[in-house]
């Protein structure tokens, strides 16, 4: 039987990659588009490319309407606005995966300090499990709640999270310098963005204060049971797509790079959309452009006693729709690549 879907904010970026793999998807079906903003104009009028593929008509919510017309909801909002929808549509029996980062912390005044917004009820923070597939599959598949992580934490806990776990690196030495193009910024006009502003250039932004911070740090403790503190500074380059984080840590023995590949590659075995890199070999964001993959590159360097980790997504797939529709498979029992198979885009 197909599954019957619909997304609240169907016309962002992260609206429109839902639609790109939910259309293709064996066993998905979309039902309806929701968008206060543009509501009555059809999403093909929005973005030309999905003519003859998704022509849907995007719609204002009405809740009670929506929960009869879906099984699962999409929510791919802006911070704020989740928290106040979700739990009407739990309640009555339909299943949600957020986007925002409405349900990703579990401490309420964590929220409100670097987010500068009202949390959402401490029963649903409880509630939402933390969508970050490879590494949290089980708990995801009972779940009717799950908080989608975001792009930057995507990148860097797969990168960080296998040597944190077999104490190959100091927990309290972890340094992630993260790149990302401007579609992490969302489809809106601010003075960055504009191409005259952000062409030909590179931009630092939110030093120590990046509300994927504490999203980073708690995933870290809850994972590897380790207290981390991470030094986060993320960047703004000239590319539409793509996140490229540099991890450095210090090592806690020496180990060589082929066997810390070695390690990774065990680690990931099983799971589908994370490409260890040979030793010697530095992933671009090029390789994984358009996809679901995660390419992970490292460097033990015996000289300085410091472990480097390069791991690289898009930020729209991996770090956003596609990991959703990644959780969504794990959450129905489906086959985890299930309409996520295609390959990046190249060149």
């Amino acid at each position: 039987m197909t599954l019957k879907i619909g997304i609240v904010g169907a016309n962002g970026y992260g609206g429109v990659e839902l639609i790109r793999w939910l259309s293709g998807h064996p066993q998905a079906e979309i039902e309806m588009l929701v968008s206060h903003a543009t509501s009555g104009q059809s999403i093909q009028t929005l973005y030309p490319h999905l003519a003859g593929r998704c022509e849907m008509p995007l719609e204002a919510l009405d809740i009670d309407a929506a929960a009869s017309r879906v099984a699962l909801m999409f929510f791919a909002t802006p911070a704020g606005v989740s928290r106040t929808l979700v739990p009407q549509f739990l309640e009555r029996g339909i299943r949600c995966i957020d986007l925002s980062g409405d349900f990703r912390l579990k401490d309420p005044q964590t929220y409100e300090d670097w987010y500068g917004q009202k949390p959402a009820d401490p029963a649903f923070l409880e509630r939402a499990v933390y969508g970050l597939s490879e590494i949290n599959g089980e708990n995801i598949r009972d779940a009717d709640l799950i908080a989608n992580p975001g792009c930057y934490p995507t990148a860097a806990l797969l990168g960080l999270i296998p040597a944190l776990q077999n104490g190959l690196i100091a927990p309290n030495s972890v340094i992630i310098d993260a790149k990302s193009g401007l579609s992490g910024a969302g489809r809106k006009t601010a003075l960055p963005h504009l191409f005259s502003e952000a062409n030909e250039c590179v931009q630092a932004y939110k030093l120590g204060a990046h509300q994927h911070i504490p999203e980073m740090e708690q995933a870290l403790e809850a994972f590897t049971g380790q207290k981390v503190r991470i030094t986060f500074t993320p960047h703004i380059v000239p590319m539409t797509r793509g996140i490229l984080a540099t991890i450095y840590a210090d090592l806690q023995a020496e180990m060589t790079t082929e066997a810390v590949a070695a390690l990774y590659r065990e680690y990931y075995a099983s799971k589908p959309f994370v490409r260890i890199c040979d030793p010697g070999h530095v992933p671009a964001t090029k390789e994984v452009y358009g996809s679901n993959y995660c390419a992970i590159g490292l460097n033990a360097d015996p000289r300085t006693g410091r472990l480097t980790i390069v791991s690289v997504i898009d930020n729209l797939v991996k770090g956003a729709a596609g990991q959703a529709v990644q959780n969504m498979n794990l959450l129905f029992g489906w086959e985890e690549s299930a309409g996520l198979s295609a390959l990046p885009v190249y060149p």
